[in-house]
């Protein structure tokens, strides 16, 4: 059988990917990438002729055969727009149905907005919680918030640019001055990284216009009980049973189904529309 490459690719350095990345690159029959217009630059700069076929949330289902039947005629490699793939971005799917179709996942490591942010942090060690991007609505943004910032160790998560200054005020809210490391831009021309409680980092922030990717390390007080133990993510990303138990469990934990199906997306990596569609399809 043929093997899936799950290559990570650079998140804002070219030259921040592997000699191995480039290897399997060149040497793939086909490319499925996240942003085929992304992915173009790098082969460009790099003389890679590969061919891309597109692949993200908004066409998986149809092109998920597609990949899988290049899978059955050579080797495919499988790359996000930017980092690693499987991380907040829907190759999950793909890993998972290359597996069950009896074809090899073989990953190659490298960059990531997650272990970079982590590494720069001043993290003692402990737990690092990720969350992904943070729900979009105020109440289960605060309540998830109010749930992590009293967990051992750290949690990590994304926002977005135009979503940063409501969220930086909720963690000020809730994580008062709990210290708060946000990265900008990482390994790109303009990276940023500001230190220090969330309502000092958001004065930091205010004077300038909040463009680009963020990533945000909360450290937490270590005063509250640990997270409610969650499954694998592979498992819940493999199994509908699995998932619709821990859904309820969520529900019955943050008396809200919106926050669950929230946490539900950050624990699995799937995209929101994926883990409903789980969740309702015998309905």
């Amino acid at each position: 059988m043929s093997r899936l490459f799950v290559v990570a690719t650079p998140i804002g350095n070219l030259g921040d990917i592997t000699l191995r990345a480039l290897e399997v690159l060149r040497a793939v029959g086909h490319i499925a990438a996240e942003d085929t217009r992304h992915t173009a630059k790098l082969l460009r700069y790099y003389e890679i002729a590969t061919p891309l076929i597109s692949y993200h949330e908004h066409n998986h289902r149809r092109q998920l055969p597609r990949i899988l039947a290049l899978l059955s005629q050579g080797n495919v490699a499988l790359v996000s727009d930017a980092g690693t793939p499987g991380i907040s971005d829907p190759g999950a799917e793909v890993v998972t149905a290359a597996e069950a179709a009896g074809h090899q996942v073989v990953p190659l490591p490298g960059p990531s907005a997650l272990s970079a942010i982590l590494s720069v942090a001043g993290c003692e060690p402990g737990p690092a919680h990720f969350l992904g991007f943070l729900p979009r609505k105020r109440k289960g943004r605060r309540d998830l918030i109010k749930r992590y910032a009293v967990l051992p160790g750290v949690t990590v998560f994304f926002e977005t640019p135009h979503r940063l200054h409501a969220a930086l005020a909720d963690i000020a809210d809730v994580a008062g001055m709990q210290q708060l490391v946000v990265g900008r831009e990482l390994t790109k021309l303009h990276e940023e990284i500001v230190r220090g409680p969330a309502a000092v980092v958001a004065a930091q922030l205010a004077l300038k216009p909040p463009r680009g990717e963020f990533v945000l390390v909360l450290k937490g007080t270590g005063e509250g009980p640990p997270a409610a133990p969650a499954a694998e993510p592979e498992l819940l990303r493999r199994d509908d049973d699995l998932l619709a138990r821990r859904f309820a469990a969520l529900c019955d934990e943050l008396g809200d189904r919106r926050q669950a199906l929230a946490q539900l997306v950050a624990e699995t990596g799937q995209p929101r529309r994926e883990v409903y569609r789980r969740l309702h399809q015998e309905e």
